[in-house]
């Protein structure tokens, strides 16, 4: 009896401070990101390709804007992840390498290079942003996919799972829910080499570092058959908004998680790795049927959704606002990109960005371009590169990525050299360019703190205490008139409690009731939780 008075109470002060938030937040804007791995804008309809009918996409552009100059500053997934849900530098995170936080492997990363599975103690302040929209009232799901380079904290989200969805959520409870789509993963190109196609792969345009062979076509054609795949699978999502009265009010972003699933796009600095589709579709279709030039890096996504939800961005925060209540007038006019190491190979690269110019620095230059990475010779058309360049039958511009050694500096025209074919850095009329954007990425280097040029053995070694992630103290429960007060001694922390049985942590704001029945912990990126706290 005294457990179910307990229960009551602290039900009842649940859905009081649920009512009062969503009473006061009423008018939040409902949020939905459609993001599909491993694409470039180059096979998109929105960005005139005519080789796919994509009509859910299409549509989607029709009805919002497309961006054409949207970037992630890693070309590979869980680096770019952990951008999109802090809002910060992976190289300032300490999430550069690919992948630090194992999630598949049992704790096992790369053992054959000594690396083992790891969180990156991430600078103080940083959160997964979702935390500030769930204490603002929202519901929060995601899935299938998380992959942060981290490992994730209970305050992010109310569901993540393969079955999350908004209409899970209390009634008018405003949302942002992430749906991810791994149907165009770079696997899925050999994984589905002998699915149908939906696309003749004669009709297909073959980019001029490629050799234009049977083999590159069919991989290019299983690439247009895989997004035609996508866009059934977006379609169901859209079509349930528009069942549920919900699609014309949402704002609806769809965008790749980096460049496409190819040899020399994932993993490479060229646009092909590091430029993505973007389209956002704003509520009553504002400015219906535009594009958009700005710089818009995922490091922005975040403060944007929390500027669109009324909520200010927090100063640690590398992005800026790009809409909303706090929209930063004053937009990028740079991006920086990093590479560092990709499964078991190393290979630094930072570039700077405009939407003129880049400037690539090779700081390995006695290692190709086309580093050897396990997991990419398993597609067709790697093999079949690497067995014409045995037989030097590659052409100038299909030879240049395989070459077995890069110059040190590489600088691009991205207006007149849009595929980046060719090298400027030794053309003196580019001189002051060239020693322009040199310096701006020494600041860059300087004014992110960038990690990598801290071998990742010894950051880990600093991170990690007997090669175990730090734990963080034990919560103090101070029992006040109010109620009962949960106090941690690092204000860095969030606190996370859940009645006693119940499967969803809440994130702790308030006081709870004196008679409560819960179970708490602190966490943190980078940190074992504190020992839960077991109050009954």
């Amino acid at each position: 009896m005294k457990y179910l008075l307990s229960l009551l109470i602290i039900t009842v002060f649940i859905s009081c401070q649920n009512q009062s938030t969503m009473v006061a937040e009423s008018t939040a804007p409902n949020i939905v990101w459609l993001v599909a791995e491993d694409q470039s804008p180059d096979w998109f309809p929105m960005y005139g390709d005519s080789i796919q009918s994509l009509p859910y996409l299409q549509s989607l552009s029709a009805d919002g804007v497309v961006f054409t100059n949207a970037v992630s500053p890693v070309a590979v997934c869980a680096p770019a992840r952990s951008a999109i849900i802090t809002g910060m530098y992976p190289s300032t995170l300490g999430t550069h390498n690919m992948r630090t936080y194992n999630a598949y492997a049992n704790g096992e990363n790369e053992p054959s290079i000594n690396i083992p599975s790891y969180s990156p103690i991430v600078p103080d302040g940083v959160k997964m942003f979702t935390e500030y929209l769930r204490k603002k009232g929202y519901y929060t799901s995601n899935g299938p996919k998380e992959d942060y380079n981290f490992e994730k904290t209970d305050a992010a989200w109310d569901d993540s799972s393969n079955d999350h969805n908004w209409r899970n959520r209390s009634v008018n409870q405003p949302f942002f829910s992430v749906f991810n789509f791994s149907v165009c993963h770079e696997s899925q190109v050999w994984a589905r080499s002998r699915d149908s196609l939906f696309v003749h792969s004669a009709d297909i345009k073959v980019p001029p570092y490629f050799p234009d062979t049977p083999t590159v076509r069919h991989d290019l054609a299983v690439n247009y058959s895989n997004l035609k795949r996508l866009d059934n699978q977006i379609g169901k999502i859209i079509e349930q908004l528009k069942y549920d009265g919900l699609y014309n009010d949402t704002y609806i972003f769809f965008y790749g998680d980096h460049g496409g699933p190819f040899p020399r796009y994932k993993r490479a600095l060229y646009d092909t790795g590091i430029k993505v589709p973007m389209v956002i579709k704003f509520p009553k279709n504002k400015n219906a049927g535009s594009t958009d030039d700005r710089l818009f890096n995922f490091i922005d996504l975040a403060p944007t959704v929390l500027s669109l939800a009324g909520i200010e961005p927090p100063k640690v925060m590398q992005g800026i606002a790009q809409f909303g209540e706090f929209e930063n007038k004053k937009k990028p006019q740079i991006s920086y990109h990093t590479s560092d190491r990709f499964d078991e190979l190393y290979d630094r690269l930072r570039a700077v960005r405009t939407t003129r110019f880049k400037y690539i620095r090779n700081y390995n230059t006695d290692i190709s371009r086309a580093l050897p990475v396990a997991y990419r010779k398993q597609m067709g058309m790697m093999q079949e590169l690497r067995q014409l360049d045995s037989l030097n039958q590659l052409d100038e511009f299909s030879s240049i990525w395989i070459q077995p050694t890069k110059p040190e500096e590489e600088f691009y025209d991205l207006v007149n050299d849009p595929e980046e074919l060719h090298n400027l850095a030794l053309n003196t009329l580019y001189k002051d360019s060239l020693n322009h954007f040199r310096e701006l990425l020494e600041k860059l280097i300087k004014d992110t703190k960038d990690l990598g040029e801290i071998n990742e053995r010894t950051l880990i070694d600093n991170w990690l205490v007997h090669g175990k992630q730090p734990k963080l103290e034990n919560l103090e429960v101070t029992k006040t008139k109010k109620g009962l007060e949960l106090i941690h001694p690092n204000p860095n922390t969030t606190i996370v409690w859940r009645i006693l049985n119940d499967s969803i942590w809440n994130i702790y704001s308030e006081i709870l009731p004196i008679n409560s029945h819960f179970e708490a912990k602190a966490e943190r990126i980078g940190y074992q939780d504190s020992e839960v706290l077991v109050w009954d």
